[in-house]
């Protein structure tokens, strides 16, 4: 009976394994081409500081 569930215990750590890694591989394709440029924008730590500050924009929106 030990044998058995040695078996059961070994196949069962390999079967978790394999999906484990195809997960990995699905989420690193999915990284990969939605989300391969940066988000962060060029002026970033002029807004930021900017926007901190409280200095008034130059950009005036229109409604």
């Amino acid at each position: 009976m030990s044998l058995i569930q040695k078996d059961f215990n070994r196949r069962l750590i390999i079967e978790i394994a394999i999906i484990l890694i195809i997960k990995v591989v699905i989420l690193m394709t999915i990284k990969h081409i939605w989300f391969d440029a940066p988000t962060i924008p060029k002026n970033f730590d002029n807004q930021v500081a900017e926007h901190i500050a409280g200095a008034p924009s130059q950009i005036k929106e229109t409604r």
